[in-house]
């Protein structure tokens, strides 16, 4: 399926600073049966009455609708326009009937049952990959952080695969699909994979060599734009961000942000390694040669380059099997940790990583929110939740779904 051989170079639009957004896609739920219900667009039609200029986009299936932030300097900032957000769709739903809900998937919801939303792009996705595109009853968290200049990019994505399996632990909500536990923290991770288009991002170490790959899945016909780029972290050009989007979807604001917190401190702590590698970079050449150390470590890619990239990397098959290990065990999963093979207990990586991060998030005002990170781990993820009230209701998915829903109002963010 041949596409245009004019496609114009990805051009990254440069953050000045680490700002940060959030993409939350919620569903709607009939409260009488638990299932999905499809009024996306009137309960945002509704929504946009209360509250004019709240930005709601419509999502894949037309029980979703998802929340986004705008440009925020911190967490608490972004969480907090969500949390304003979803009270108006909370009472635009309940002029309709419906509850708001979150999970990565739904554990009984007939796939075949729920439509997807009419656009364009929506449905070249059902055409080309047709019964496991069909299957995308799932639900995800996206958050974008600003990066400074294109060279920075896949540097950063590279390290941020080797906590890949820290952030998909810690967000895993989705065990039920189809009336039966699969045995999987995250179905959600396994079922997205199975687009073409999705997955783990491919083996780029620099800018240009994204701008030869999309170019060439654009010619071929494999997307029609840069958004039908489904990949688990990518560059979002057009934002200047990295969006990681690893996550399955939060079922309440208050482990939403620890999540995002994680993410948004992991960001600029890889961001923070690369300066420090080019300041070391520049002064040794300085002292070699003569000249002003400060401007040699302003240099962007040449720099980047000769600092011999000192962030942390895996193998393509070791962050393969963290991913499939996450997605399995959650939080009891072994990970692996170097490019030596060495293991250690997600939990325990977790632990550490918050103290190492302590600095970075009282800089950018998250230290409360990336603290919850440990309560997530001392009390459970959604996946644990939700196969505890699987087991303590005799097996009755309905009542996971409730409890679940419940969450979304009674699991507070943090006051600030």
């Amino acid at each position: 399926m041949a596409g245009s051989s004019e496609t114009p170079k990805e051009v990254f639009k440069r953050s000045e600073r680490p700002t940060v957004g959030i993409e939350w896609e919620v569903a709607l739920i009939n409260p009488e049966t638990w299932d999905l219900a499809h009024q996306a667009e009137a309960v945002i039609n509704t929504a946009q009455q209360i509250q004019p200029d709240i930005h709601l986009e419509k999502e894949f299936l037309q029980n979703t609708i998802e929340l986004v932030t705008g440009i925020c300097d911190t967490i608490p900032q972004a969480v907090a326009e969500l949390d304003r957000d979803l009270a108006v769709i909370r009472q635009a739903a309940e002029q309709h009937g419906l509850l708001l809900w979150a999970s990565g998937g739904h554990p009984f919801s007939d796939f075949r049952t729920n439509p997807v939303s009419a656009k364009m792009t929506y449905a070249e996705i059902i055409e080309r990959t047709q019964y496991w595109g069909s299957q995308m009853l799932i639900w995800g968290t996206h958050v974008h952080v600003g990066i400074r200049h294109e060279d920075r990019v896949w540097p950063i994505i590279n390290a941020l695969m080797t906590k890949f399996p820290h952030l998909l632990a810690l967000s895993a909500s989705s065990p039920g699909w189809d009336g039966i536990d699969t045995g999987y923290a995250s179905n959600r991770t396994m079922l997205y994979q199975q687009l073409p288009t999705a997955g783990l991002p491919p083996a780029i170490t620099i800018w240009e060599e994204w701008q030869s790959y999309m170019h060439d899945q654009a010619a071929s016909g494999v997307i029609s734009h840069t958004g039908s780029m489904h990949l688990d972290i990518r560059p979002a050009s057009k934002w200047g961000t990295i969006e990681v989007r690893v996550s399955d979807a939060s079922s309440n604001l208050r482990e939403l942000s620890a999540v995002a917190a994680l993410t948004h401190c992991l960001v600029v702590y890889y961001d923070r390694m690369l300066d420090d590698a080019i300041v070391d970079t520049a002064t040794a050449e300085v002292a070699t040669a003569g000249g002003d150390t400060a401007t040699g470590a302003q240099a962007s890619a040449s720099a980047v380059a000769e600092a011999n990239n000192p962030l942390p990397s895996l193998q393509p098959w070791h962050i393969a099997e963290n991913k499939w290990r996450a997605a399995r065990y959650g939080l009891d999963a072994l990970v692996i940790t170097s490019r030596d093979t060495h293991e250690r207990w997600v939990k325990d990586e977790l632990a550490d990583l918050v103290e190492e991060l302590a600095p970075i998030a009282e800089e950018l005002g998250c230290s409360r929110e990336l603290q919850l990170v440990g309560e997530i781990v001392d009390k459970g993820a959604g996946y644990q939740r939700q196969r505890q009230r699987f087991a303590q209701s005799g097996g009755d998915w309905k009542q996971v779904v409730a409890a679940t829903a419940e969450e979304m109002t009674t699991w507070r963010p943090l006051e600030n």
